[in-house]
């Protein structure tokens, strides 16, 4: 990407798109490069190569900004915090763009453990980009926080708790990247930040929503199922013309 090859993205858009994604995060944070000048290319190519939203990914405001007043349509900002300095610099971009924003509930002091801390923490970015900004609730996602597990057995519980109370109080989206998607799922998570390249995760999301009744009469679950049957069926061809061939 520093040489200005950004061909990696087309390879990685063409199998993003073909395994389902929704939307596309493009974070283009490498090393010793023009990061603005980076997202700028990054998103017009894209969007030559796809119609799915973007999800516009930075730490760096400049970037942020450059990327969303490149971007043609609604994009998402990944992400803000409820740490006062974050709110001032994200926020007035989400509104002038129009854009809808991931929030982590997190602010300066700490990563909070406890649900109800985490809560009280979206709700002071839900009111401040309701209140001050005029961003709409519906176009604000929280993310619950998704801690290692290893450190602690009890955090998903609390993740998990946190979902169910955002949903409770707020009913606001919901997003998060874990290995324990299904049973987020469960607890009200509406969305989720995957590789949709492997084929496990996406299926074990599609069977939660089958599961769930949130796939009416199983017709993304019967659709896919009927696109690996098919694939499946040219590849065994393909492979049995090539033995033909050879001999």
């Amino acid at each position: 990407m520093r040489r200005g090859d950004l061909s990696r993205i087309e390879i990685d858009v063409a199998q993003q798109v073909a395994g389902g994604a929704m939307v596309l995060d493009v974070n283009m944070g490498a090393p010793l490069a023009d990061e603005a000048e980076l997202m700028v290319a990054a998103v017009k190519l894209i969007q030559g190569l796809t119609d799915l939203p973007l999800c516009i990914d930075s730490s760096i405001i400049e970037v942020l900004d450059a990327g969303l007043a490149t971007y043609q349509g609604k994009a998402l900002v990944n992400s803000v915090t409820a740490e006062d300095e974050r709110l001032e610099a994200i926020l007035p971009l989400v509104k002038k763009y129009g854009a809808a924003v991931i929030a982590l509930p997190n602010d300066e002091e700490e990563i909070p453990d406890e649900p109800a801390r985490r809560v009280e923490l979206a709700r002071k970015i839900i009111d401040t980009a309701t209140g001050r900004f005029g961003i709409p609730v519906e176009d604000i996602v929280i993310d619950p926080l998704a801690m290692p597990v290893g450190a602690d057995t009890s955090v998903v519980v609390k993740t998990m708790e946190t979902i169910a109370l955002l949903r409770d109080e707020f009913g606001v989206n919901t997003t998060l990247g874990a290995a324990f998607l299904p049973m987020a799922i469960r607890s009200g998570l509406t969305s989720a930040i995957l590789d949709a390249r492997s084929p496990q995760i996406v299926r074990s999301v599609q069977a939660a929503d089958l599961l769930l009744d949130r796939d009416p009469w199983g017709a993304s679950w019967i659709a896919t199922h009927r696109a690996q049957q098919a694939q499946a069926q040219q590849a065994a061809q393909a492979q049995a013309e090539a033995a033909q061939g050879a001999s």
